[in-house]
């Protein structure tokens, strides 16, 4: 690296980004000292992108390899100067500031390779789906433990020289916006590279949310890659969306769906007992166990949102469940009696 390089390079992946664009880039024009590198990596736009992000004043680089955001990051990374890695989606707001503490913080400890952060619980899009889908990732990442076997690409920064050792994010797997990124995580994780959440690191997200939006992403390039992910792995996690209580609920959730058309059979008898009476009474049993296992959740909205938004934002959180669990159970049932784990590259390589 050149002396007078910068020492971290920001990588922002872009496919007809224009509408955000300008507005992630704004807020990275600050640059004391020039500590960063801006680069904005053209993944194959129809839209204005690429013109926007040279007046911006970054670097604009294709994306020559296969489609979607982990080859796009991985062009950057080749493309990179800094020893450090920031990658930031084209659709949040980062604090200058960000930057130079990511460089503290990797500097004052050695041992630590990647270190990623979390929206922060204010998005730029009012509607409430918008509300409710940033609020949930924003109160799982706060929640989650310091020590993480994920990453975030959102706003997540990593040494060059860890990412080149694993090779970057798995372009081949996922040529689409997708779980790459957790994927990555999980394979600095296995090598024995230490990644940290940093609570403190939150950026300002800019999209604007649906209701087919959030069902076709979470199932589709959500629950589905992360199902497969999960199952190749020695052993699930426990942490972030998928801690102990986050499964039962899913059960449970899946079990009241399963439950309710016995509700239409009312006062006809099974063994002696109610069918209908007998769903019932499972049923509310069931409910208010996901009650009680996401009260904190709950809570956290209650207190940013009031009781409206919450009552809302509750039938939303049972059909995550509900597709997350069930979109698990299914990949669980297909998938192959022995799956071989890559074998990572070792930190001790370093």
């Amino acid at each position: 690296m050149p002396p007078s390089a910068p020492r971290v390079s920001v990588i922002v992946p872009v496919h007809n980004g224009s509408a955000t664009l300008a507005a992630c880039l704004h807020g990275l024009s600050t640059n004391p000292g020039g500590a960063f590198e801006v680069i904005v990596v053209d993944d194959r736009s129809t839209d204005d992108s690429a013109s926007i992000a040279r007046a911006c004043g970054a670097r604009v680089v294709q994306n020559c390899g296969g489609p979607g955001p982990a080859a796009a990051r991985n062009a950057g990374a080749g493309a990179a100067n800094g020893d450090l890695l920031l990658f930031v989606d084209a659709d949040v707001l980062v604090d200058p500031s960000i930057v130079e503490r990511i460089i503290e913080m990797l500097d004052a400890d050695p041992s630590l390779h990647a270190v990623f952060g979390s929206y922060d619980d204010e998005p730029s899009a009012l509607n409430f789906v918008s509300q409710y889908k940033n609020l949930f990732h924003h109160y799982t990442h706060q929640t989650a433990r310091a020590e993480s076997t994920s990453f975030w690409a959102g706003c997540g920064a990593i040494r060059r020289a860890t990412f080149t050792a694993v090779g970057g994010f798995d372009d081949e797997k996922y040529a689409r916006p997708s779980t790459e990124d957790i994927e990555l995580g999980m394979r600095l994780s296995r090598a024995g590279f230490r990644v940290r959440l940093d609570r403190t690191l939150q950026v300002k997200h800019l999209k604007r949310w649906t209701y087919s939006s959030v069902a076709r992403t979470d199932i589709l390039d959500r629950a589905y890659p992360w199902a497969t992910l999960l199952l190749s792995q020695p052993a699930i996690p426990d942490d972030l969306n998928l801690r102990w209580q986050h499964r039962v609920s899913a059960a449970l959730v899946i079990f009241l769906m399963l439950a309710a058309p016995f509700l239409l059979l009312g006062h006809k008898r099974f063994y002696g007992l109610p069918v209908g009476a007998t769903a019932f009474v499972l049923i509310c049993f069931a409910l208010v166990h996901v009650l009680v296992l996401n009260r904190k959740f709950y809570r956290f909205l209650l207190g940013v949102r009031g009781v409206a938004f919450t009552l809302r934002a509750i039938p939303l959180h049972f059909c995550y469940y509900f597709y997350s669990g069930a979109t698990f159970a299914w990949c669980w049932l297909r998938r192959p009696r022995r799956q071989a784990v890559e074998r990572p590259a070792s930190a001790a390589s370093l």
